[in-house]
């Protein structure tokens, strides 16, 4: 086997050619080497899995779909989805959108205060100050009360965190956690997953600060027994007080907890797992991310979480029958389908790519997309779509000034002047093909504040609300699609209430914003230097 792509394609747009071609040179013979002493296997197929990345092509809409101006309501619109991916039924009586960093903190705390079975929490990375000191408490809390208390003996805490952010200087997430895990080692699991592109001579070379470029774990999944906060926010102190995300909350939804929980649990099982004394080890019988063999890794990994899929399938079929069953002395109305969609192309895995995809084919010259991110950084495919069929677009994007690069030292801080150089790109062609009527590009603004947001609001043909929303952490950038593991739902929902929650979520982020035109970038703080501009296609891959 030749030194991995993201090697090669790191050598050569840092390098010379000479100089890269020697580098290259050198490390094919290494992981031929490695792969000789080792071994290797071919890549399992199954459905849903990633084939090698072809050039982006025409998406076609797919026959048989109901198209946003038929009448057979939700269910048929949305059935494909039903038949590619677990679905969940619920009331969506249960369903609560939180606005605001601080009431995503409360919950938080709440949650895990008032937990008996099950807390488990995956994120990029917990924070070191003293907001993120209390959630530690909160746990430390519940797990010296489940010790006292017999009604909740089992409880168990959950942590899942990317290694290299996790692991990254003297006090970080890791030494948080460390004393949790020596006090409740029985009860406490802390998982740590490495992406298995991270490797051999370009593990070596990439410094720390940037090494997470390379791929993380990035799902932010946050659940107390039977209730889940669906998220793009991670575990530190900006995230509750000034910088704005999506969040949430499903209560006593426990066929939805169950499958994030059992799918933390498997990318947790491939992960490292951090021991009391702040050594990392494999669980026994598991191939080890960067120094077992990568195709190895990577089948194993997949074959795991394809079984937390399957299991949830069969679990939708009972839940289906059971609904019937039920039906007619339920007091609630499950009105609502949540679909968990997982995206994991390192693995193979691209359950969330094809349904994006897809909602984005259907949607037709009478649907209404409004799609966040806040690194505007759309792929080639997804970026064909929107500029290719029919809806009304509004995307919204976050200003230089609420970046969350914003007044970074060194190379980071040219990020905000390359998404400016991005987004100029973008809106430029939306002009050149006349579109600019039907896709609108939207920058938000708030002082003292970051934007983080992310995820679309679907409008169907003659409705003024939504009835089906994304949300969780991917960015539909090139990093979500092909480096990092992520997770959202789909949610789709006949209840009224929740439209209005999804409508008003929607309505409050576009009210802090202003709609970009061409004096937009002729505003002196728009300029970007012809050296960021040759860096633009690197900072697209990488962050």
């Amino acid at each position: 086997m030749a030194a991995p792509m993201t090697w090669r394609r790191l050598v050569h747009s840092v390098y010379s050619p000479a100089i890269a071609g020697v580098f290259s040179r050198i490390s094919d013979r290494f992981f031929r080497a490695q792969d000789r002493r080792r071994g290797s296997a071919m890549l399992l197929l199954a459905p849903l899995l990633a084939p090698a990345e072809p050039a982006p092509r025409h998406i076609s809409r797919p026959t048989g779909s109901a198209g946003p101006q038929g009448s057979d309501g939700l269910c048929s619109h949305f059935r494909w989805m039903a038949e590619q991916i677990p679905a969940f039924r619920v009331p969506g009586a249960h369903i609560q959108i939180l606005m605001s960093p601080d009431q995503f903190y409360q919950a938080m705390k709440a949650g895990i205060r008032s937990a008996q079975r099950r807390v488990v929490m995956a994120s990029l990375y917990l924070g070191t100050g003293q907001l993120e000191q209390e959630l530690v408490d909160c746990m430390e809390e519940a797990l010296q009360h489940a010790k006292e208390n017999r009604r909740s003996p089992d409880l168990k805490v959950s942590v899942l965190l990317d290694y290299t952010r996790g692991s990254r200087g003297q006090i970080n997430s890791r030494t948080m956690l460390l004393p949790l895990l020596q006090r409740f080692t029985s009860q406490m699991r802390v998982s740590l997953y490495h992406t298995p592109d991270l490797r051999g001579l370009l593990r070596l070379l990439v410094p720390q600060r940037f090494n997470e470029t390379i791929g993380v774990q990035h799902i932010k999944v946050y659940l107390f027994d039977d209730s889940v906060i669906i998220s793009g926010a991670n575990l530190s102190d900006s995230y509750f007080t000034n910088r704005q995300d999506r969040y949430v909350l499903l209560e006593n939804c426990r066929e939805v907890a169950d499958f994030f929980s059992d799918l933390v649990e498997a990318v947790g099982d491939f992960s490292l797992q951090l021991q009391p004394d702040n050594s990392v080890t494999m669980q026994d019988g598991m191939v080890h991310p960067y120094k077992g063999n990568r195709e190895d890794f990577s089948a194993a990994a997949r074959k795991r979480i394809m079984e937390v899929v399957s299991l949830a399938r069969v679990r939708q079929h009972q839940q289906l029958r059971r609904s019937r069953e039920e039906e007619a002395r339920s007091e609630e109305e499950e009105d609502t389908w949540v679909f968990p969609l997982v995206q994991m192309k390192p693995l193979g895995i691209r359950m969330d790519e094809q349904v994006t995809q897809r909602l984005l084919t259907d949607a037709g010259p009478d649907s209404t997309v409004f799609l966040t991110s806040g690194y505007f950084n759309l792929t080639r495919a997804y970026m064909r779509l929107v500029l290719e069929t029919g809806a009304s677009y509004h995307i919204l994007t976050a200003s230089p000034e609420v970046n969350g690069f914003f007044g970074a030292k060194g190379v980071a801080g040219a990020i905000p002047a390359a998404y400016i150089h991005i987004a100029r790109q973008f809106y430029n062609r939306v002009c050149q093909l006349g579109q600019q009527e039907r896709v609108h590009l939207h920058e938000y603004h708030r002082p003292q504040w970051t934007f983080h947001a992310k995820g679309l609001w679907y409008y169907l043909w003659g409705q003024d609300r939504p009835c089906l929303t994304l949300i969780g952490s991917p960015n539909f950038g090139y990093r979500s699609v092909h480096r990092d593991l992520e997770a959202q739902i789909a949610i789709v929902t006949e209840n009224e209430a929740l439209q209005s929650q999804l409508q008003e979520e929607q309505e409050t982020l576009y009210r802090r914003s202003t709609e970009v035109s061409d004096s937009t970038f002729q505003q002196p703080n728009r300029y970007v230097k012809l050296w960021v501009k040759l860096v633009t296609p690197l900072i697209k891959n990488f962050f």
